[in-house]
């Protein structure tokens, strides 16, 4: 069938809340409003206030009630509006949601999810153009999703609300919009492996959410020139599958990471760590990064395409790596 990303996010949060009668949805403007960027709309008129709740504006209050909500044996999906926000709430995620099952000795697990949306490319400003995904994928006690494809945004949710620890879904702004087919079946995904979408044998392109359709279009660009890639879509943050990106690396001999995060302590930089770190005998140029510049993001449309990964530089860094540029 034909739907686009938003739709299938929305299927999802539907599928479990039909499955599940302990499953509710939390946030701001996510009942009335239908969310603020649409993924909600009509689930209130469906399955009432109860279970679509909009709250106060109020990060560190509503992600707070749904920890206590899933101490108690409930399943929330909190949804944070943009990822920005979340740091209004990084006590009770970081201090709270990640630490409870650790420092109970193993008593109280937090079955939480917690959605938000995140990246940069759509003229919002600094303060809600943040990719700040690789900030959480450093803390233990946390598993980090980022669905990039029509079949992640439909499937991820349902996987996540069987995990008894906090999961964090990262869904990029850009993506909403995107359209495809997606089967009628589809159904929950895994989350504990990333997912080789193109395979080559000169050099592996690996990234994850809204950077995949670039790094997609790039490869299509260096297939043209004779240049075949892998192409990784991580999915997962944390914990990361070493496994696969090093597997690919230990076949095609070259990496490029893309990734929207600054290049300082990203999430890039601890995969070009694991491939140093685990395939360094089998590298034939250095990993290249592919990052968005060290500036606060920009406003004026020139100025932040400027600051951002493009087509553009993930070919010009494979043709590095790659010894043909």
């Amino acid at each position: 069938m034909k739907t686009t990303y938003r739709e299938a996010t929305r299927a999802a949060l539907r599928d479990a809340l039909q499955r599940d009668d302990r499953v509710f949805l939390m946030g701001e403007d996510v009942g009335r409003y239908g969310g603020s960027f649409a993924v909600s709309l009509g689930l209130l008129e469906e399955f009432g206030p109860e279970r679509i709740r909009d709250t106060p504006l109020s990060e560190s209050g509503f992600v707070g009630a749904g920890i206590g909500a899933a101490l108690g044996g409930m399943r929330p999906i909190v949804e944070i509006m943009t990822v920005n926000f979340s740091l209004l709430a990084l006590d009770q995620i970081i201090n709270n949601a990640a630490t409870l099952l650790h420092m109970s000795g193993g008593q109280f697990n937090v079955p939480i999810v917690i959605r938000m949306t995140t990246g940069a490319g759509r003229q919002l400003g600094a303060q809600h153009s943040h990719s700040l995904e690789g900030w959480y994928a450093h803390i233990p006690g946390l598993r980090i999703l980022a669905p990039a494809t029509l079949a992640d945004a439909r499937g991820m949710l349902w996987t996540a609300l069987q995990d008894p620890d906090p999961v964090l879904i990262f869904e990029h702004g850009s993506l909403y919009n995107v359209a495809g087919e997606l089967d009628d079946d589809a159904g929950a995904v895994d989350i504990d492996r990333a997912a080789v979408l193109r395979q080559g044998d000169d050099l592996t392109l690996i990234t994850y959410g809204g950077t995949l359709p670039m790094v997609l279009e790039a490869a299509e660009q260096l297939a043209a020139d004779g240049i075949e890639a892998d192409v990784i879509d991580l999915r997962t943050l944390r914990p990361l599958d070493g496994a696969a990106i090093l597997a690919s690396v230990g076949r095609t001999h070259r990496a490029v990471v893309v990734d929207e995060g600054w290049r300082s302590g990203s999430i890039s930089a601890e995969i070009a760590a694991r491939i140093s770190e685990g395939a360094f005998f089998d590298l034939d140029a250095p990993v290249e990064r592919v990052c968005s510049l060290e500036v606060p993001v920009p406003y004026a449309k020139h100025l932040e395409q400027a600051a951002l990964p493009s087509v553009e530089r993930v070919v010009a860094a494979a043709r590095r790596a790659a010894g043909s540029s």
